[in-house]
């Protein structure tokens, strides 16, 4: 039996075991839930997970294909410089908690909040503000759920010898199937055991590199001959400096992936779904020390490979780690660890499908076509009522639908995908940011400010991303941040509108 069938079997067990443990543990939740409500089960897994769930599904939801594939690829280059970019990952889990889990877990029980709509519509009640950026989050998710499965395909194609098509239907309709199906309580649950094999998959990597390098004395040795400056000097192979370490790139790129993580819809909304306090101080620590694991490991893996890779190079970075994979690792080795990535693509599609899902149906559709009240599955009228009975079909319907589109989409992208994909991580931290921030932790953030906070931050970000003007390496968040802050700030002080005292009563 050949290497690649033997990994491409077990790449289909762990895929099959995915959707199994998914749609068995939503369904069993929602018969011990029951009570609780279909919105609350489906969007939000009736608020019940426990520390170590909590702390798996922020940490898959926030790590992707490129934590494994892309970063230890340029760490290959670039050595330990490319680590110390990335470590400002580690804190995000805890960051993201410590920030928003508490008062967001407070709120959104008062105000029957499950998703981050629910929120905004709570805390500025305005119709704009929640169909803005109801529009905003959709867009940004479906782009970025198609350059999951991209890469996802890409992966399975390079490693397995399958056709990129059939790759791509394979993952993609398991991850569909478990997260229409299953909901909020499937995506945790798959997202705890992907979790889990992220880790495991680090520590085999560090194993085989190191031993097939015959040891650390060796690796340091090759280094040092073959790419100086990989020990945290700025430099890069053959020398050249690496541009990400230029002070304006650098604060830029902390920005982007540590600090402004808190204004991501898919993280902050896991704030409103656990246990209890004692829950979330766990996840602080296990989360914290997950990610530390997963990024410092998986680059450390990256530069360490250097000297296993052919004389000539690759055509890319991204295939340092399928190379050494499929080169120095055995078959059984080779595929747990390529569940590892294949876990990140799957962790992240499935979160951003279940909220893209939830924005549409919840958001949109109950609220503002229905008209439904916010507490209405909760009253008595509520289970008789006619948008709420044809919810349950609707969400299945739909989350299976926007996945499918996106899948097929994946097939043959088009070109407007490219460039938006570049800006839809940012577009959501330039959008959410201060309206999350602002929302829990300044009383006279109001809708205007709000609306004029979300506009002006897009337009300025989206600006400067097309047009590269911007100095010493600086990258777009930093203004799309600045100009939607400033104009937050100002347009609520300068407002005249006093807050409502039910909204205060209720958000602080």
């Amino acid at each position: 039996m050949s290497k690649k069938l033997i990994v491409l079997i077990i790449l289909i067990l762990y895929l099959v075991l995915n959707l199994y443990l998914g749609i068995r543990t939503s369904r069993r939740s929602a018969k011990e839930n029951a009570s609780k409500g279909f919105l609350s089960n489906y969007f939000v897994g009736s608020r019940s997970m426990g520390g170590f769930v909590l702390a798996m599904t922020l940490v898959a939801t926030y790590t992707s294909a490129s934590s494994f594939l892309g970063g230890p690829g340029l760490a290959s280059s670039f050595g330990l410089t490319w680590s110390w970019v990335a470590g400002v990952q580690i804190g995000a889990a805890f960051l993201t908690l410590g920030v928003l889990g508490k008062k967001f877990a407070m709120i959104s029980r008062r105000t029957n909040s499950v998703t981050i709509n629910d929120y905004l519509r709570a805390r500025y009640d305005s119709p704009a503000v929640v169909i803005v950026c109801g529009i905003a989050m959709v867009v940004f998710f479906v782009t970025q759920m198609i350059a999951q499965f991209i890469g996802g395909a890409t992966l399975m194609q390079s490693v397995t010898g399958l056709p990129y098509w059939a790759g791509l239907l394979l993952f993609g309709a398991v991850v569909i199937i478990y997260t229409s199906v299953g909901g909020f309580k499937a995506v945790v649950t798959t997202d705890t055991i992907q979790g889990i094999v992220m880790t495991i998959g680090t520590f085999l990597m560090l194993f085989f590199i190191i031993r097939a390098a015959g040891g650390m004395d060796n690796i340091i040795g090759s280094l040092d001959a073959g790419n100086p400056g990989w020990d945290l000097m700025g430099k890069g192979e053959y020398g050249t400096e690496i541009a990400a370490m230029r002070p304006g790139a650098l604060i830029s790129f902390w920005v982007l992936v540590g600090v402004a993580v808190l204004g991501l819809p898919q993280t902050a909304v896991r704030c409103m779904a656990f246990r209890d306090t004692k829950s979330m101080h766990s996840a602080m620590i296990y989360g914290t020390v997950v990610i530390g694991i997963l990024m410092l490991g998986m680059h450390l893996a990256g530069t360490f490979a250097f000297p296993l890779l052919p004389e000539g190079g690759l055509e890319s970075t991204d295939q340092v780690i399928p190379y050494v994979v499929m080169n120095y690792m055995p078959a059984w080795a080779a595929g747990l660890f390529l569940a590892a990535p294949l876990a990140a693509v799957m962790s992240t599609v499935d979160s951003l499908l279940i909220l893209a899902s939830a924005t549409i149906i919840k958001d949109l559709y109950i609220h503002y076509i229905k008209k439904v009240p916010v507490d209405a599955e909760l009253s008595t009228a509520g289970a008789d009522n006619e948008a709420y009975a044809r919810v349950p079909r609707y969400s299945l319907m739909l989350t299976a639908g926007i996945g499918i589109a996106s899948c097929l989409l994946a097939l043959n992208p088009p070109d407007v995908i490219v460039w938006i994909n570049l800006f839809a991580f940012g577009g959501l931290e330039a959008t959410f940011f201060w309206p999350i921030i602002g929302g829990l932790y300044w009383k006279k953030g109001n809708s205007k400010a709000c609306l004029a906070s979300v506009i002006c931050g897009l337009a300025v970000f989206i600006f400067f991303n097309r047009v590269k003007i911007l100095p010493f390496g600086i990258h777009e968040i930093i203004a799309g941040l600045i100009a939607s802050g400033v104009v937050y700030f100002a347009v609520g002080v300068l407002s005249k509108d006093e807050p409502d005292p039910e909204m205060l009563r209720k958000c602080f």
